[in-house]
């Protein structure tokens, strides 16, 4: 199978990238950051959280991050919402899509939400049926899908069987998540193909995380077998919390590089990516993760 022509890329930096940061991050700052991802030219970005603040403090203020941003017609505004509660608050602050999230690992499911992947996807038929009823799209997220912290090899049809659940549920996109960044090209083929003959493979995903450095090589062993759609943090933003000190999700600029150096159409600006990922990490004090993005800015410096 050719590559495909046009890729969409999912901008997740200001939920899934800045919610491991332990220093609060203002609001004018998450704002600033997510106006210039929309400039960039991003088609969906995943902006919000609308979950615990005792867990996750860091997107206590989504809602009052949702009312500042300049939206842009056409541009979806992505929120992860675990419950009702959650849904509640994500459409009251006008989310374009709300994100719900399995894991392909039973160990997994058992260990961080307390109940099995059966449980787990019962819990969302409320919100899966909200989504509905309010017009907004509904994408499901499955972790751990090419290994577990916990249980090590997860099978393909473990995997395959959480995409016909979510599939179920009516979600509109599925993201098939590397969480701990194992995956290598082969087996990430062997699942997208499994996953493929569950859900349509133009509204499947890739979520890579580069931990052991393979997130570019399976975005690109996706793409070969007709994986359209791949989900990355601007500069690198997020760390993997199942390794100590390592990367986690792959930046943006290292992937729009790529697709862009394979003629494969993205709409997004590159140099504008790069700008927005120089601004959040001049914030929080440290260099962007991605080689392109600070190859770039190295390049344009006097």
């Amino acid at each position: 199978m050719g590559f495909p022509d046009q890729v969409k890329i999912v901008e997740v930096g200001p939920r899934d990238g800045l919610q491991n940061e332990q220093e609060t991050i203002p609001v004018e700052v998450k704002v600033e950051l997510i106006d210039r991802l929309t400039a960039a030219g991003f088609a969906n970005i995943e902006a919000a959280a609308f979950v615990s603040p005792k867990w996750v403090p860091q997107m206590a203020t989504s809602a009052d991050v949702m009312a500042a941003i300049r939206r842009k017609a056409g541009v979806v505004y992505s929120a992860l919402t675990p419950n009702m509660k959650g849904f509640d608050g994500a459409l009251a602050a006008g989310a374009g899509e709300v994100v719900i999230f399995g894991s392909a690992s039973e160990a997994f499911a058992q260990k961080n939400i307390n109940c099995s992947i059966t449980e787990s996807i019962d819990r969302f038929r409320d919100v899966a049926a909200a989504a509905r009823a309010h017009g907004l799209r509904l994408r499901g997220s499955i972790s751990c899908a090419f290994g577990c912290p916990y249980q090590g090899n997860v099978p393909a049809d473990a995997v395959a069987d959480v995409v016909g659940r979510m599939r179920d549920l009516g979600c509109d996109e599925i993201d098939i998540a590397d969480t701990i960044g194992t995956g290598t090209p082969r087996h990430v083929q062997q699942v997208m193909a499994r996953a493929a003959a569950a859900f349509p493979v133009e509204r499947l995903s890739g979520h890579f995380h580069d931990t052991y450095g393979q997130a570019l090589t399976n975005i690109y062993a996706s793409l070969e077998v007709g994986i359209a759609i791949f989900h990355a943090s601007v500069a690198g933003l997020g760390g993997c919390p199942y390794a100590k000190g390592a990367t986690g999700n792959v930046a943006t600029e290292d992937v729009l590089y790529m697709l862009h150096g394979l003629g494969i159409r993205t709409g997004i600006d590159l140099d504008t990516v790069v700008d927005a990922g120089q601004f959040i990490m001049r914030h929080l004090g440290r260099k962007p993760a991605g080689r392109a993005g600070n190859a770039i800015a190295n390049r344009r410096a006097p």
